[in-house]
């Protein structure tokens, strides 16, 4: 069983400019269609694999309130960004075991974008905490992408 799912849409802006939004911290409460993320803890754009940036969070399955350190695994400017988040305990970062990436492409009508959630690596103890993997429904990447739409368009 795969435990990986992707969708794509065509935004109808520049590579540069969806791109913008994605290395933007501060930007991606606007671009989730629930209320988990918050603000941004770390508002330095993204520009390099190895940066770390943090995110307010919310969710009930996970206790509420809390902060997720994300580190940038993939970074190509205007074409690919994904990180993986985590937690620091006791001074150590760990990561989660699930990861984002947002695969961008020029198309005739604006910018392909495809995004995929992979939680291959997830600790079963997690999987038991939240209740289940993914935490979501699927149609949540498709509200993602959809948001991020709107986040450009509007």
């Amino acid at each position: 069983m795969s435990e990986r799912m992707s969708t794509t849409r065509v935004i109808a802006a520049s590579p540069d400019r969806v791109f913008a939004v994605l290395a933007d911290p501060a930007r991606h409460e606007d671009i989730e269609p629930t209320d988990w993320v918050r603000d941004a803890v770390d508002t330095a754009a993204l520009d390099h694999v190895g940066q770390m940036f943090s995110v307010n969070m919310y969710l009930e399955q996970a206790g509420g309130d809390y902060v997720m350190e994300n580190k940038v695994t993939d970074f190509e400017r205007d074409r690919v960004i994904g990180w993986l988040p985590g937690t620091s305990r006791e001074g150590q970062w760990q990561a989660g075991g699930w990861w984002w990436r947002y695969d961008l492409a020029p198309s005739g009508n604006g910018t392909e974008v495809t995004l995929t959630y992979d939680w291959t690596d997830t600790p079963q103890s997690f999987r038991d905490f939240v209740g289940a993997m993914p935490p979501f429904p699927p149609e949540y990447l498709d509200q993602s992408l959809e948001a991020l739409d709107r986040h450009i368009s509007g």
